[in-house]
């Protein structure tokens, strides 16, 4: 009966595009809500995509059964062919009596809270708590296998500072060496966060090109890769001289690229040029560089090993693990940015205060669904227009309402501090005056008035101030480096070098 599955087929897309378009009126106030909604959404999408391709095969009758089929009601007598259709319909729920029908009408219809629908229950089980329905990242796990990394064990790195770090593979943020990359922990642990990363891009955005999305990031590291401009997988060339790039590092100082680290004085890099771990960095690397040892350099030349494939396609399976966390990190950038803010908003509360603000994220969650349609929007459109009591003009806390006044006096916030530097920007309270000092605004207000060296001149907001600090330090910089010239150095009868004011 392809005709009846035919006409099925066309009344489910139907009430698919009733149900996508019911859905796209709402406007839920809660983030769970419209992710439940994004995600309903997202399963019609696939349903019609799925229903369409059968409709289509059964117009395409490759088979020439619905040909067949309508031949055989168009000719001989309708009335056999009729009752010849109900036979078979009662003939098969005879064999099958509890068969269930599917009622298309109330199928995509968005049922009461009163109907027992648990349309959020998956949604609640999609996120963690620390995710808050995707609103922020959970890289715990992510951050401990970063700590046993070999090159991090040593260094002390926080989740906050980890948020900041985990899409840079390159040094200086990257203490990993690229040697020590193509280990099986390394490659487990970028294939661990690429994957977390993309699996929360997917339950955030269902209602996103997402294949299109993740396409174009093959597409640049493809072209990336094949003009070996991938961020810490570039070709390494030699340094020769005394002098080398400074390309590296912070920018400030000597690069050496054989031992992966930065020399600010220019005769402390040359006395390491001869030092033992210089030497056998230098070493390896020219053996990594070229593959193998000057007595095999020709005949891998003109045939590869099968351990040099395997460690090429290994590097680009990690390089390409490397370019797709940076592009979910860009990608991701505003809930980046909210994840740290959380963290550190969280890092200064108590046990008790974290279980109640959960608490009351669920029972707002949870709220909407335990009240009849009409009561929920006539208690939104009073909520609408009440207005918060705050006659002392509070600061307002997560939950929308002002913090006790005690807090208020506690923390000074309604003691001005004013910055000349920063614009005349008021900051109120004395710890955002002193965060502010390494905020992006004082920076960019000094290098305008042409001071590089920014942590000397923390507590000051006056523009003539910090004019007058900045003469009298180049003033005594140039003092020492002429006085340093013009030293003239003794030496003793048992070889102690001293000035000659302290000899004589």
């Amino acid at each position: 009966m392809l005709l009846e599955d035919q006409r099925f087929l066309h009344e489910d897309l139907e009430r698919l595009e009733q149900g996508i378009s019911d859905r796209t009126l709402e406007d839920p106030r809660h983030i769970r809500d419209r992710l439940n909604r994004d995600h309903q959404i997202s399963g019609f999408l696939t349903r019609i995509q799925q229903q369409s391709k059968r409709l289509l095969d059964i117009y395409n009758d490759t088979e020439g059964l619905r040909t067949k089929e309508i031949r055989s009601i168009s000719t001989g007598d309708p009335f056999d062919e009729f009752y010849k259709q109900l036979n078979d319909i009662k003939d098969f729920h005879r064999r099958y009596p509890n068969e269930p029908v599917e009622n298309l009408e109330r199928a995509y219809k968005r049922k009461a809270p009163g109907e027992g629908e648990s349309a959020t229950a998956e949604i609640d089980h999609m996120f963690t708590g620390e995710e808050a329905y995707g609103r922020f990242l959970d890289l715990t796990r992510q951050h401990e296998d970063y700590l046993n990394l070999p090159g991090v064990q040593s260094r002390r790195v926080t989740y906050l500072q980890y948020l900041s770090i985990f899409d840079h593979f390159a040094p200086p943020h990257c203490p990993i060496k690229r040697s020590e990359k193509t280990t099986d922990q390394y490659f487990n642990y970028v294939g661990s966060l690429a994957e977390y990363l993309e699996g929360f891009l997917q339950r955030t955005r269902p209602l996103d090109d997402l294949d299109k999305i993740f396409a174009s990031f093959d597409q640049e590291f493809e072209k990336a890769w094949e003009a070996k401009e991938v961020p810490g997988w570039s070709t390494e060339t030699q340094s020769v001289g005394p002098t080398a790039p400074i390309t590296e590092g912070t920018g400030e100082g000597i690069w050496c690229a054989d031992c992966e680290k930065e020399f600010k004085n220019d005769n402390v890099y040359r006395n390491h040029l001869t030092g033992k771990k210089h030497i056998k960095a230098s070493e390896s690397r020219k053996i990594n560089a070229n593959g193998t040892t000057n007595g095999e350099t020709t005949r891998s030349a003109n045939k590869p090993s099968a351990s040099s494939k395997a460690k090429n396609l290994k590097e680009r399976a990690i390089a390409e693990r490397e370019w797709r966390i940076r592009k979910f990190a860009s990608t991701m950038e505003t809930v980046r940015s909210d994840t740290r803010v959380n963290v550190e908003r969280r890092q200064g509360m108590t046990e008790r205060e974290r279980q109640q603000e959960l608490d009351a994220l669920f029972a707002e969650s949870a709220e909407p669904s335990l009240r009849p349609s009409g009561a929920a929007d006539d208690e939104s459109d009073s909520s609408d227009d009440e207005k918060i009591y705050n006659p002392l003009k509070l600061p307002l806390a997560w939950d929308g309402k002002p913090i006790p006044y005690w807090l208020y006096k506690l923390h000074g916030l309604g003691v001005e501090f004013n910055c000349e530097i920063c614009g005349n920007f008021v900051y109120m309270g004395r710890r955002a005056f002193d965060k502010h000092f390494n905020e992006a605004r004082h920076i960019y207000g000094l290098k305008c008035l042409g001071i590089t060296n920014t942590t000397l001149f923390r507590e000051i907001t006056n523009i003539e101030d910090a004019l007058k600090l900045w003469d009298k330090i180049t003033r005594d910089k140039k003092k020492e480096k002429t006085g340093g010239e013009n030293i003239v150095q003794m030496e003793d009868a048992e070889g102690n070098v001293m000035p000659e004011k302290v000899y004589y």
